[in-house]
């Protein structure tokens, strides 16, 4: 008793220990008795559930699945968010470099992002224009400004934009391109055709696959021989050459509106085979277990029996299959929009925007028109790595 009086440094010691212990240990019950609800739950849960709570665990797929949020509701806001339509020109700023945000005067001095006015001038050797900074003038950058008028979705009025400046010198964050017209205004814009391209293909090819894959694997004989030859035909013909020669059948005289849907449609149309083979060979599989026969006996329709007995059986696959299949989309359209055969001026897409790309002198001189490759190439990863998520957690038993 005297040694511990004695001792305050060992007393303190002795207390930090046991504060320490129990708090440790409430953590630990806490801890376990939530993880014992959870597979208490887990333990009750669906397939779906299963696959819910294993996406959840992966992180780069909960990632890439909110950016891609994000990408869409820029597209369907962008005549909100870009400061200008993909078809305002400023001839006095033709292959115009990205504008540098500042935050510091050349007097050393911080205020909120701004830009200096730019001038432009014609050089009379090589009809070349230069641009230089006017240090003089500073021009603040505001969210929520007002500036070009727009009906969104082509219903309602504004003028209302996301950000941008109040000034005759216009924002370039990434360029312009050779007539003046702003590269990334253009860039959100051109996502509306090549993102959402991709949703259409995918829905149209998707239901293709499943209703003839679905027929072959059930019905099998003459109607599966004549559904596997057809695949075997269209799969036997290049692609790009393929959707060249659907493409260059498309009238020029129309609207964006048809060639969007004629380009959705030669998508489609080459993208179902993959699937249906892959449903005909599931059907396979399952159409002599008992619940398909008890199906057959309660006298179910044929087609009640695919759609509801067959199809829920692994309809994990074909939520990664459609995950998967976008980018092809994407992938596609870009490819004949870039080689003219798709989305041409003045209706806007990434492929479109990468035909100013074409020559590397024009590259070397103007890099920035490159940017649109990066939307491309951050679309698809994100789709893949979406994919692998939800490839991961559609077998949720497999670990």
């Amino acid at each position: 008793m005297a040694n511990t009086l004695s001792n305050p440094a060992a007393n303190a010691t002795k207390g930090y220990v046991d504060r320490r212990s129990k708090e440790l240990l409430n953590r630990h019950h806490g801890t376990r008795s939530k993880r014992l609800r959870m597979a208490e739950q887990l333990l009750e849960a669906s397939q779906y559930e299963l696959m819910l709570v294993k996406f959840k665990k992966h992180k780069l797929a909960m990632i890439s699945f909110w950016l891609l949020v994000v990408m869409y509701l820029i597209a369907i806001l962008a005549d909100f968010v870009a400061p200008y339509s993909p078809l305002t020109r400023f001839g006095e700023l033709v292959y115009a470099p990205p504008n540098t945000i500042h935050i510091r005067d050349e007097q050393g001095n911080f205020h909120a992002p701004f830009i200096y006015r730019r001038v432009s001038k014609l050089d009379e050797k090589t009809y070349i224009y230069s641009f230089m900074d006017d240090t003089s003038q500073r021009i603040p950058i505001k969210f929520f400004v007002k500036g070009e008028p727009y009906k969104l979705w082509g219903l309602i009025p504004g003028n209302l934009h996301l950000f941008g400046i109040e000034s005759e010198t216009p924002l370039f964050l990434l360029g312009s391109d050779k007539l003046g017209r702003d590269m990334f205004s253009r860039i959100i814009y051109a996502s509306r055709v090549s993102l959402f391209i991709g949703f259409g293909g995918v829905l149209i090819s998707f239901l293709l696959g499943i209703l003839l894959g679905g027929i072959s694997g059930y019905f099998g004989g003459i109607m599966d021989l004549l559904i596997q030859r057809l695949i075997e035909f269209i799969m036997s013909i290049p692609q790009i050459p393929l959707w060249m020669a659907l493409s260059a059948a498309i009238p020029q005289e129309w609207s964006g509106i048809q060639k969007f849907l004629a380009i959705t449609l030669i998508l489609s149309l080459v993208g179902w085979t993959g699937l249906a083979r892959v449903v005909r060979g599931k059907i396979i599989s399952l159409r002599e277990e008992d619940y398909v026969t008890a199906a057959r006996i309660s006298s179910a329709s044929d087609m009640t029996i695919i759609f509801h007995h067959l199809l829920p059986g692994f309809t994990s696959y074909l939520i990664v299959h459609i995950t998967n299949s976008i980018p092809g989309m994407i992938l596609g359209e870009t490819t004949l929009s870039f080689l003219g055969l798709g989305i041409t001026p003045p209706n806007v897409s990434w492929g479109s925007l990468l035909q100013q790309a074409q020559d590397v002198t024009v590259i070397g001189f103007y890099p920035w028109l490159l940017y649109p490759c990066a939307a491309i190439i951050l679309a698809v990863m994100l789709f893949n790595f979406l994919g692998d998520g939800l490839r991961d957690a559609a077998d949720p038993y497999s670990h």
